[in-house]
This record gives C-alpha cells, structure tokens and sequence, in this order.
C-alpha cells in the first residue's frame, strides 16, 4: 500500500478528510414532487461534519400536509399513511434550522433542487433563512463536470459500491459525502477547501438558487428568464415599477421574492443615502 493518508476508513476505503474552517451539513430531501414552490418535503437526512472531523446525522419523516402522488411514492416508497401522523416541517423548522444556521451546506443537485425547496419550507415556517454568509457544495455539479453521471453511478464509479437504498434520504446524504471525499481523492487538481469546491460546483452565478435573478459579468443581479432576461434587476423595477408587485403575487418561490424584495430595498436606500 502507498503511504497512510490521515483519514476515514469506509468498508476498506480510506478517504481524506474534508478541510473545514466551519460546520458543513450534507442533506438530501425526498418530496411530494419537483416544484421548488408547491411541493412539500416527506423525509430529510442531514450529515453535519465538523472541523475537528465529528458528524452527527439526523432523519425526519415528515407529514407535508398534501397528498403525495402516487407517481412519486413509486419513486421514494413514502407513502401518505406513512407521513400521516408525523410531525409537519413548521413543527420541525426550528430543530432544522439550529443544525444547519452555523453550517456550509452540501448537497447531489441541491443548488437547483434541496436548498431552493428547504429555503422555501423554512421561510414558510416564518424563519429568515439567508445563503448571504453561508457557501454551498453541489456535488452533482462535480460529478457532472468530471464525469456526467447519477447519484448511483457516482457512487460505484468513485467509492465502488452500489446504492441499494437510493431515494433513500438518509442513504442518499452519506453516499453524497463519500463520494465527494472520493472525488477530493481522485482529482488532484480539486482543492480541498470548501469555498473552492463550491465556485467549482457552481453551474451559474445564481442569486435566488431557484436561477430566475443572477449576476452578470460585472456582478449585478439580471433577471435570467422572461421578457426582461438579461436585464439589470435594478433598472426593471425602476422603469416598469409593476413588475416588482406582479412578481411577488406571481407563482415564485418565496427566496426568489425575498431576493428581489432586498435588491429593491437596497435600491431605495441607496437613494436615501
């Protein structure tokens, strides 16, 4: 064998450690569907992993207050009787929130998918989630970029073994760490360091995470999708000043609304001042 790495042993693999100068939690969520809006989480795993290397791992089912589809029970086997008398994520929020409110957060495609749908519960739940001083790992996105694979196929590739309790929130969010360790193992030109991995994990430079604000080349907020895409945010609502009410009535995911909300105070302020 070449010469001992310090790090975790996992079923006869030996992986580096994470370099951290901060908590990051790796989460996974199993939902009622794929609208970051409207849908609801059913069950959420999160692996917290702290600088001096100690994890601690939590699993909730949750009762999302809707039905869930039977298209999507045939995907993660959660069923409405399951979740019935479980409790809701508001009842759950705040428990959630002092886990991950110190922590980086990490993810396979949370950057499109988990962080935009957990932002959504959270603010729901009256707590004033905010990604200001907190950085993300997409995992997905360095999987994809290297190899251009799925969760399943990351796993065998990088760690050599199979997922066989995948859509499995708990089973999911270990199999995202080790194979992000794997990948930290295999590439030498990944750099250990967590701000790095997520500017390398980035797909755009989003603002809101659900993609519709973004920042462009000198980096100010543009819309990124509809009539005004490739806008400046600021110059929209100064020149159309409905179009900042229609959005907040409109069906977009409430980080979105806050985002634009903060921009346009920002605005306001910056005129007072």
């Amino acid at each position: 064998m070449s010469k001992k790495r310090k790090g975790i042993f996992v079923k006869s693999r030996i992986f580096m450690e994470l370099k951290l100068t901060r908590p990051i939690c790796f989460f996974d969520l199993e939902t009622t569907g794929v609208n970051v809006a409207k849908d609801r989480i059913v069950e959420i795993a999160i692996l917290k992993i702290y600088p001096n290397g100690n994890k601690e791992s939590k699993t909730w089912l949750v009762n999302p207050e809707m039905e869930i589809p039977e298209e999507v029970i045939a995907v993660h086997g959660i069923t409405n009787e399951k979740v019935a008398n479980e409790p809701t994520f508001k009842e759950l929020s705040k428990e959630i929130y002092k886990i991950i409110k110190d922590s980086d957060l990490g993810g396979f495609n949370s950057d499109r998918f988990d962080i935009p749908l957990l932002a959504e519960e959270l603010l729901r739940a009256d707590i004033d989630f905010d990604m200001k001083n907190t950085v993300s790992v997409d995992v997905q996105t360095i999987f994809h970029k290297m190899e251009k694979r799925t969760l399943e196929a990351a796993y065998k590739f990088y760690c050599d073994k199979d997922l066989t309790d995948a859509h499995s929130a708990e089973a999911d969010t270990m199999a995202t760490y080790e194979v992000l360790l794997s990948q930290l193992d295999r590439y030498p030109d990944l750099e250990n360091n967590i701000k790095k991995l997520s500017e390398f994990s980035k797909r755009k430079q989003s603002v809101d995470f659900a993609g519709f604000i973004a920042l462009d080349e000198d980096g100010e907020e543009i819309f990124s999708f509809g009539k005004h895409k490739g806008k400046k945010v600021h110059a929209v609502l100064d020149n159309e000043p409905g179009y900042f009410g229609w959005m907040l009535n409109a069906d977009f995911p409430l980080y979105t609304k806050k985002i634009l909300t903060q921009i346009k105070l920002s605005k306001l302020n910056n005129k007072l001042g």
